[in-house]
């Protein structure tokens, strides 16, 4: 492999960066294998292959459609200098690869042990008499009436199609009343009909019987053309760009602009077409004519277009022998007073085996306190029915000064965070919207409460939202603190988030895109500087991607110099690990188990005398130079090798869970050694939190 560029400097070499669209890709696969794992419960299974789905959806929403637009203005992709045609081709590759293992899981594995297990997913084939009349009448009934059939013709020309909506279209043959020949026709399932249909037990003889929509659409639609004949009806999906293009320079108000373009997202360019697999080629050309996609845009589904709809069929079903056994996470002793407990000293929350109740509590108790004078907090994603928003408007309507930094492009949650934003400003909260063409993506709250002659700062910080219901589904770490500096360091980024401020000089926190870019180079470089002087160096780092180019070359060169690191980085990574006189001393593995990993951890030897940081961010380009974002130090040195334990060390023994990235981008499942003890980093946790009660 050459080492070389034009520039002369060895770690730029493309050879040395993989593509982030593939690792993208790839981390899919590896989402999907958890779905073909028959040690993993059966309707978990179902679950990670309907994410599978979800995923790649929004990959073709999100990076498919950044792949499209370089191309357009034919602009090479990343540090791998990869031109966006050969992105695209090899997008198209290793996508029609994912979707046939997709629908050969769905098809030969988990329908089958679905089946034997009780529950049933009933494809037009598989009806009898009596079901078949039963969802005939339905589809008369229920369905039917919303229906608008659109014949094309040059007086109905193409109807608009939204983006990932179920459709249905229809080759029609004959003349009706009107003498008009038929040809094609495209009927679309509006969005209010339910996608999956629970079977009575009295016509199905199973408790956990399930029709998807588009089979009794595909069924039953020629009911819709009478005294015509159809010759076939072939469910298809559309996959549009998604990403919104605001210029916030160009704004005078952030929120309308963004309502303006939520209205057209839906019809964005397209991107995909998924299309039956037995629909005849002169309608997919037709279908491709319209929506101006070319022969790589195709994906020839054997199944519901819309697989990921299946997903319900997981809180449909109650059979908890088919689930994870549910757990309860630690409670926080003393939450019932935070101020008191958090002036003992740190807390260190480990989500979701520590409860997020006492982040709830804080802001709570804060908001009840006659005290309490002033609460500030950024707000990324909540969730519908935010008992965090409730509070903030409770403290407000109790006089408080409340600051909320809401963040408006949080993608695809873009609508309900306008909707809150609304909610806290009618209650008289401070509404923040960041800052120009720089997401807030920092998690961070503030409360300052009066304590005798004195102000004191309380802090929350954390590496995931405050959403309750993700702080039970994602990994994530946050620290509670009233240490002065941090508060002090907190105070001055949300002034310089709502008002106007030159660069603040921060005692203990990295904040982008200001010091956190700088801060990470300048310690991966002291790593190197002390393994080339016999000191002792290494890094231990855990994000969900890496992918940005000074970072990598700063790695590379710290692993040159003799510096060991390990990096656990659930998706994408372009850094290529293991590669001969480069990157000998890096080692690469990715997490995927019953909970989404998303804790930032990192981890400086700084010989023998460490700095472990937990952050809002992961080494992406974005989040080290285009956003907001905030890395906080782990002071106390109990709490610092708690994090050190449990979420570096414990991942790095993961023989389970672990994928290991090879140097030429590929992944392969991590096994335990002759001898060894399989340990599972996730397992580990939940036992403790299990231990703990006992």
């Amino acid at each position: 492999m050459s080492r070389r560029d034009e520039r002369g400097d060895p770690l730029r070499d493309p050879a040395l960066y993989s593509s982030r669209e593939l690792g993208q890709l790839a981390f899919q696969f590896r989402v999907l294998a958890l779905a073909q794992d028959p040690s993993v419960p059966l309707l978990e299974r179902l679950r990670f292959l309907c994410i599978s789905c979800t995923n790649l959806d929004e990959f073709f929403e999100i990076r498919a459609a950044t792949v499209r637009q370089a191309q357009d203005f034919d602009l090479p992709l990343g540090p791998e200098a990869m031109p966006p045609a050969v992105v695209l081709e090899r997008i198209h590759e290793r996508a029609a690869e994912l979707v046939e293992a997709q629908y050969r899981c769905w098809n030969e594995v988990l329908c089958p042990a679905l089946d034997e297990a009780g529950v049933r997913v009933l494809a037009a084939n598989r009806w009898n008499a009596r079901q078949a009349q039963w969802l005939r009448n339905y589809f008369r009934d229920e369905i039917m009436p919303v229906l608008s059939p659109l014949a094309l013709d040059p007086a109905h020309p193409f109807p608009k199609i939204l983006n990932k909506t179920l459709n249905i279209v229809v080759e029609v043959h004959g003349k009706d009343a009107f003498g008009r020949a038929g040809h094609l026709a495209v009927v679309r399932a509006p969005r209010s009909l339910p996608r999956i249909v629970r079977l009575p037990p009295r016509v199905s003889g199973g408790e956990h019987d399930f029709v998807l929509l588009s089979s009794i659409l595909s069924a039953f639609v020629g009911d819709l053309f009478p005294g015509l004949e159809v010759r076939g009806a072939y469910q298809f999906r559309v996959t549009r760009n998604s990403e919104l293009i605001v210029d916030e320079e160009e704004v005078e108000n952030l929120a309308l602009a963004l309502r303006d373009e939520l209205a057209g997202r839906g019809y964005l360019r397209a991107m995909r077409l998924e299309i039956a697999a037995d629909c005849p080629t002169p309608v997919v050309d037709a279908l491709l004519g319209n929506f101006e996609l070319d022969a790589n845009a195709v994906y020839r589904i054997d199944g519901p277009v819309n697989l990921n709809r299946v997903i319900q069929v997981y809180d449909l079903v109650q059979r908890p022998e088919l689930k994870y056994p549910p757990f309860q996470p630690r409670p926080l002793p003393g939450s019932d007073a935070m101020f008191e407990r958090m002036r003992e000293g740190d807390i260190l929350l480990h989500h979701p085996y520590d409860a997020f109740t006492p982040v709830l509590e804080l802001v709570r108790q804060a908001a009840a306190d006659p005290n309490v004078l002033a609460i500030k907090q950024t707000l990324y994603r909540t969730g519908e029915d935010s008992a965090i928003v409730e509070a903030l408007v409770d403290a407000a309507r109790r006089g408080k000064d409340v600051t909320a930094v809401v963040e408006l492009r949080a993608r695809f949650d873009e609508e309900a965070n306008l909707g809150f934003a609304d909610r806290l400003q009618e209650a008289g909260v401070q509404v923040v919207y960041g800052v120009v063409g720089y997401k807030t993506h920092a998690k961070m709250l503030l409360v300052v409460r009066r304590e005798g002659r004195a102000l004191r700062r309380y802090v929350h910080l954390g590496t995931g939202n405050y959403h309750a219901g993700t702080a039970r589904q994602y990994t994530d770490l946050g620290l509670l603190t009233a240490d002065p500096d941090i508060g002090a360091d907190v105070h001055q980024i949300f002034q310089q988030l709502s008002g106007l401020s030159s660069g603040v000089k921060l005692k203990r926190l990295l904040e982008s895109p200001f010091t956190l870019h700088a801060g990470l180079l300048k310690r991966i470089e002291r790593e190197a500087r002390n393994a080339r002087d016999g000191r002792e160096a290494r890094i231990v780092a855990r994000m969900n991607a890496l992918n940005e180019p000074r970072v990598v070359r700063a790695l590379y060169a710290a692993s040159q110099a003799g510096v060991g690191i390990d990096l656990v980085v659930r998706g994408a990574c372009t850094l290529r690990p293991g590669v001969p006189g480069v990157s000998d001393n890096i080692r690469v593995r990715s997490i995927l188990g019953r909970f989404l990993e998303h804790s930032r951890a990192y981890w400086f030897c700084n010989d023998g005398a460490p700095e472990l940081f937990c952050a809002s961010a992961d080494w992406l380009e974005r989040n080290l130079l285009r956003r907001v974002e905030v890395a906080f130090p782990i002071l106390d040195p109990a709490l610092a090798a708690r994090v050190k334990a449990e979420a570096l060390d414990n991942y790095l023994a993961d023989n389970v869970d672990a994928w290991l990235l090879q140097p030429d981008g590929s992944y392969v499942r991590a096994t335990p050694a002759p001898g060894e003890a399989p340990h599972s980093a996730q397992e580990t946790l939940l036992q403790a939190v299990a231990g703990g009660r006992e």
